[in-house]
């Protein structure tokens, strides 16, 4: 079956990055908004295949939030072509020692939910991020709705799904990455540490956090100062915090 991108945000990036790896755009029927009607004018420029489904045809090709608007991939491009940005471990280190500029990069540990997966990547693309990395096991991976979540972002930004995420951690520091961990119960503040060198933002999972192996992996642990009651923040806001503050910094060493 034919892999299928659903959602305006993602349809639209799709349409833009990828044009040639969709076999049809469907719409469903009735849908004149000016969001789709944008949509149908980008994919008739792009040559790209127009179908009009009611609401059931449309419900059961995409069973998510689709708002009235899915891409389907044809099955050889779904094979061949559709996971170019789904990197595997060789393809990040490659392209860490390919970098012309400090790198930022996003560790997600145990991050099960596809809606926190797809807000991360979000905000990862949003703040220059060069990959995110997941490990394979116990952890979401590219679906549609992380795709449709994600809004755009999947298509643009790396999702790297590795086999040991402890190695992993160890092969970034062996290249001069440092690995942040973020833990509620360490004694450093993310703001009291320089973010400007090559560097790894590690989160862990809203009810577990960070695995042992995965602590003992990182250069140091920092926390988020939390001034309210709660104790904690939302994997993907607690992400967007860490991946700004870095961006913050850069930017104000290059004024």
């Amino acid at each position: 079956m034919s892999r299928v991108t659903y959602g305006i945000h993602a349809v639209d990036s799709l349409l833009r990055q990828r044009p040639g790896d969709i076999a049809r755009l469907c719409v469903l029927k009735g849908r004149e908004d000016r969001r789709v009607q944008a949509l149908l004018t980008l994919a008739a420029n792009q040559g790209v295949r127009i179908d009009r489904l009611d609401k059931r045809a449309l419900e059961a090709m995409a069973p998510g939030r689709h708002q009235g608007v899915a891409a389907e991939l044809s099955a050889e491009v779904d094979r061949a072509t559709s996971t170019a940005l789904a990197w595997q471990e060789p393809d990040l280190l490659q392209a860490l020692d390919r970098a012309e500029s400090p790198c930022l990069l996003l560790v997600l540990d145990g991050v099960t939910d596809p809606h926190n997966l797809g807000a991360c990547l979000r905000s990862a693309e949003a703040a220059g991020a060069m990959a995110v990395v997941v490990p394979k096991d116990k952890s979401a991976g590219m679906t549609p709705t992380v795709q449709k979540v994600a809004c755009g972002a999947a298509e643009v930004l790396p999702l790297v799904q590795v086999t040991n995420l402890s190695r992993t951690l160890k092969a970034l520091r062996e290249r001069g990455v440092w690995v942040y961990g973020a833990a509620g119960e360490a004694t450093q503040s993310l703001y009291q540490q320089d973010l400007c060198a090559p560097l790894a933002l590690v989160l862990g999972s809203e009810g577990k956090g960070l695995r042992r192996l995965t602590r003992e992996g990182c250069d140091a642990l920092v926390q988020l100062p939390m001034a309210g009651s709660v104790s904690s923040l939302n994997v993907s806001v607690a992400a967007g915090v860490c991946l700004f503050e870095a961006v913050r910094q850069r930017h104000a060493g290059s004024v």
